[in-house]
C-alpha cells in the first residue's frame, strides 16, 4: 500500500497556498514560506525569467502581479505522487493562471515551501497541435483547384517575407535557431530563421574536423524530436550538423540559408523592426514585431590584441576558423589558449604528426569525460536514468528547480567526489605543470559555464598527451609579443612558430547587437551571460539568473537565445510563449526586468 502521507502533507500545503493567494492575501501565501526560501518564475507569473530569494522578494512579487495573474488549481500533478525523504517533501504540481497552464516542482522542508518552479506548459487557446488534436495532414473529401501540402508549403515560402511579413525574425540559425524556431511553428508564429551559411547545420560542419559533442546524447535532444536510440553517445561535429539540416526541414521551418544580417534598427512608435538582409545578390527589407539574436553564446571570437601580430610571417587565425591538422604536418604550432577547443586542436595536431605547443596564461578546471556523465550527469542524464524512468523534460525541470543561488552547494560535493576518484590522474598533470582549478569556489564545471562560459575542459584524451609531454606546455606566462617567426613569452621564453591558433574564447552575445543595431543599444541592453556571482569574469551584483538569456531585455522587442544544446531546447518552450503571447495580443506584465551593471 503506498503510502500518501506526504500526499496528504503537500495537499493540505497547496490548498493553503491556494486560497489564500485566489482571495489576494498575500501575507497568508507568503507564510507558506520558509524565511530562507527561493521561487524560481519561467514566464508564469513574471512574464520573466526570474528568482525570487526570500520571503521578502516573493511578496514584492506578488504585490505587483498577483491580480494581474490570477492563478489557481494548485494541485499536485495528475498521475504524481509527493515523496519524503531526508526531511524534504517533494513532488510535481500543476497549477493555471488566466491566460495560462503551468506545471512546476516543489520542496517541502519543515511543513512550508523551501523551493518552488513554475513553468509555463501552454497559453489558453493557442496550445499547440499535438496528441487529440495533431493535424490531419490528408485532405479527405473533394473540392476543386486544391494545393497538396507540398503545394501550400511552397506557397508559404513563396510568400513569406515578400507578401506577407514574418511575425518575428532570428538572426542565426545554428542549433539554438532551430529550436526556437521549431517551437515556434507548432505555435503558430510566422518566423523566418537567417543564417548566413549554405546549410543548416555548418556552424557544426565548419569546425575543426576532430570535433565531437563533449556532452552526452541524453542531454541534447531537440525539442519534440529524440535522437534515435542508437545515436552515439557523443555526436560528431557532421552527424549533429546533418540532424540540424533534417530537423530544418522536416519541422518545415522557414530558413534562409546563404543569408547576411546587415542591419536592423526599431521604430518605437510602429512598435516594429527594420531589418535589412543580403540574399541571392540582392537586399531584401523585412519588418518584424519581434528580433532574437541566436547568434550564440559561442559565437563571437574574442581575438585578442598582442604586440607585433600584424609582423607575423606564418598563418595565424582564431580556434573557430582552424580547419584542422592535415596542412600543418611539418610545421610549428603554438596554441594560445587551454580549454576545450584548446585541447581539442592540440590532441588532433599531435595525431597528425604536427609539433605543437599550449599556452597556458590562467587556470583551467579539468573533469574527465566518465567521471563527468558518472557523477554529474548520471542521475538525470544517461541511459540508466532514462531506465529508472527519468524524461527528459523531468531532468530538465529538476535541473531547473535548483536555485543558482544555492546550485554551488549541491555541486561541490559532486566535484569534491570527482577529484578523489581521479587524485592519480590530477597529480599527473600538476608534474606536467599544467595549472588546475575548481571554480572559485570548488563548484566545478557546471557553476564556471553558467557563470563565465569558459575556463574549462572536459577531458577525452588531451589531458594524458600534456602528461606524456607529447603536447608541449608552457604555463604561467603571457604573450610578451608575436614576432616574425616565433611568439615571445613573458618569462623570455621565445617559441618557433609557423602557425598560431587563438583559442582565446568569445564575447558577449551584446556584440552582436552592436555589430547589427548599434553600439547603443547594445549598451542599453548590456552584457549577456553570467549570473553576477562575483566570481571570476563574472562580475556582481547579483543577477539570479543569466543575464538578458531569453527573457524580455531593456530593448523592447530584442530578445537573445544561446547556450548548448540542452539550454536551446528547454529555454526555447518559454521564449516562444513569450513571443507568442504578443502574437495574439496577450498581456503579458513584466516583473523584475534586468538591470543594466556591465555593457559587454
Amino acid at each position: 500500500m503506498l503510502d500518501k502521507a506526504p500526499n496528504k502533507k503537500l495537499s493540505d500545503l497547496l490548498d493553503q497556498f491556494g486560497a489564500a493567494l485566489a482571495a489576494n492575501e498575500i501575507d497568508k501565501a507568503v507564510s507558506c514560506f520558509q524565511e530562507d526560501c527561493y521561487w524560481r518564475d519561467l514566464v508564469t507569473f513574471t512574464w520573466n525569467i526570474k528568482t525570487m530569494e526570500g520571503r521578502d522578494q516573493v511578496r514584492d512579487m506578488l504585490e505587483s502581479q498577483l491580480s494581474k495573474i490570477k492563478p489557481s488549481h494548485f494541485a499536485i500533478a495528475k498521475g504524481e505522487d509527493a515523496t519524503e525523504s531526508g526531511g524534504l517533501i517533494e513532488s510535481w504540481i500543476s497549477f493555471e493562471t488566466g491566460v495560462a497552464r503551468g506545471f512546476g516542482h516543489i520542496r517541502l522542508k519543515d511543513g512550508k515551501i523551501w523551493t518552488l518552479l513554475t513553468t509555463m506548459v501552454e497559453l489558453k487557446g493557442h496550445e499547440e497541435p499535438a496528441g487529440f488534436a495533431r493535424p490531419m495532414g490528408a485532405k479527405h473529401g473533394s473540392g476543386k483547384n486544391r494545393l497538396t501540402w507540398k503545394e501550400e508549403r511552397e506557397k508559404e515560402a513563396a510568400e513569406l517575407g515578400f507578401k506577407t511579413q514574418p511575425y518575428t525574425v532570428i538572426i542565426g540559425g545554428g542549433q539554438g535557431g532551430i529550436a526556437l524556431g521549431a517551437r515556434l511553428r507548432q505555435l503558430g508564429v510566422p518566423t523566418i530563421i537567417i543564417e548566413k551559411n549554405e546549410r543548416a547545420g555548418d556552424s557544426w560542419r565548419k569546425r575543426y574536423k576532430s570535433l565531437c559533442l563533449h556532452d552526452p546524447v541524453w542531454y541534447d535532444h531537440l525539442p519534440y524530436i529524440d535522437f534515435p536510440k542508437n545515436w552515439p553517445v557523443f555526436s560528431p561535429k557532421d552527424k549533429i550538423g546533418d540532424w540540424l539540416e533534417m530537423y530544418t526541414k522536416v519541422m518545415e521551418l522557414n530558413y534562409w540559408s546563404s543569408t547576411e544580417a546587415k542591419s536592423a534598427s526599431y521604430d518605437d512608435k510602429k512598435k516594429e523592426w527594420t531589418v535589412v538582409v543580403h540574399r541571392d545578390g540582392k537586399d531584401i527589407t523585412l519588418k518584424p514585431k519581434q528580433l532574437v539574436l541566436a547568434t550564440g553564446m559561442s559565437g563571437r571570437p574574442n581575438l585578442p590584441k598582442f604586440k607585433g601580430m600584424e609582423n607575423f610571417k606564418g598563418e595565424q587565425h582564431h580556434s573557430s576558423k582552424h580547419p584542422g591538422p592535415d596542412k600543418y604536418v611539418g610545421k610549428k604550432v603554438v596554441v594560445i589558449g587551454s580549454n576545450n577547443s584548446a585541447h581539442d586542436i592540440c590532441a588532433a595536431l599531435w595525431e597528425t604528426g604536427v609539433d605543437v605547443t599550449m599556452v597556458q596564461r590562467s587556470t583551467t578546471h579539468i573533469v574527465k569525460s566518465d567521471t563527468l556523465m558518472d557523477i554529474g550527469l548520471g542521475a538525470l542524464y544517461s541511459e540508466q536514468a532514462v531506465q529508472n524512468g527519468m524524461t527528459t523534460a523531468k531532468a530538465d525541470l529538476i535541473f531547473a528547480s535548483l536555485p543558482y543561488k544555492i546550485l554551488h552547494e549541491f555541486q561541490i560535493p559532486l566535484y569534491e567526489k570527482m577529484k578523489e576518484r581521479d587524485a592519480d590522474f590530477y597529480k599527473g598533470l600538476e608534474k606536467a605543470g599544467f595549472m588546475l582549478d575548481w571554480g572559485d569556489d570548488g563548484s566545478g564545471l557546471f557553476m564556471k559555464y553558467l557563470r563565465r562560459g569558459s575556463g574549462y575542459y572536459i577531458d577525452i584524451g588531451a589531458s594524458q598527451l600534456i602528461i606524456d609531454g607529447a603536447i608541449k606546455l608552457k604555463s604561467g606566462v603571457d604573450v610578451k609579443e608575436i614576432k616574425e617567426h616565433s611568439v615571445l613569452l613573458s618569462d623570455g621564453t621565445e617559441l618557433p612558430a609557423d602557425v598560431i591558433v587563438y583559442a582565446t574564447g568569445y564575447g558577449s552575445m551584446n556584440g552582436w547587437a552592436a555589430e547589427l543595431i548599434s553600439k547603443e543599444v547594445a549598451d542599453k541592453v548590456g552584457k549577456c551571460w553570467g549570473l553576477g556571482s562575483n566570481t571570476t569574469k563574472d562580475p556582481g551584483p547579483w543577477e539570479g539568473e543569466q543575464r538578458n538569456m531569453w527573457k524580455p531585455t531593456q530593448q523592447e522587442a530584442l530578445w537573445f537565445h544561446g547556450g548548448n544544446l540542452h539550454q536551446s531546447r528547454h529555454y526555447s518552450q518559454f521564449l516562444a510563449l513569450q513571443l507568442k503571447a504578443r502574437q495574439v495580443g496577450l498581456p503579458t506584465p513584466v516583473y523584475g526586468l534586468q538591470q543594466v551593471h556591465h555593457k559587454g
